[in-house]
């Protein structure tokens, strides 16, 4: 545990989140997502929601303001237009990183698993909600404020 971390950001996802680089992906995804045969590094958050997991990722990972859409979220099946309760969720946590001006990219279900296969990581939660699934692109920091 550190403090002022949210202890859902563990020591493998932590590193997965330092590790990568500008422009790298992260996916946060359902229970039900093909994560294993997917991901090259999974990292299990089986204990929360997927917009709880976001949530935590967002307090320490700066998305990508050069290129948008800079987070992806899964289509409907049949339905590209429906907002599933998870999606809606995702919006209202990047309102709440006052985020909301963030561009949402929708992808359907194959073009959403190729982008998470070439994803740094795939963050697997507990989330047994349908199209609980986001992909993050993320940005840089570019100055680090003062102690």
């Amino acid at each position: 545990m550190l403090k002022g971390l949210s202890p859902l950001l563990t020591p493998d996802l932590l590193h997965a989140l330092a590790s990568m680089g500008h422009g790298d992906a992260i996916a946060i995804v359902d229970a039900n997502f093909p994560a294993a045969s997917l991901g090259r590094h999974v990292i299990a958050v089986a204990g929360a929601g997927a917009h709880e997991v976001l949530a935590a990722v967002l307090d320490v990972l700066p998305l990508d303001t050069f290129e948008s859409p800079a987070a992806f979220t899964m289509e409907v099946a049949g339905d590209p237009e429906a907002i599933p309760e998870p999606v809606a969720d995702f919006a209202a946590v990047l309102a709440d990183h006052e985020l909301a001006d963030v561009e949402i990219g929708h992808l359907g279900r194959h073009a959403f698993y190729a982008r998470a296969r070439d994803a740094y990581a795939i963050v697997r939660t507990g989330e047994l909600r349908p199209y609980g699934n986001i992909l993050l692109v993320k940005g840089t920091v570019h100055r680090l404020a003062p102690p």
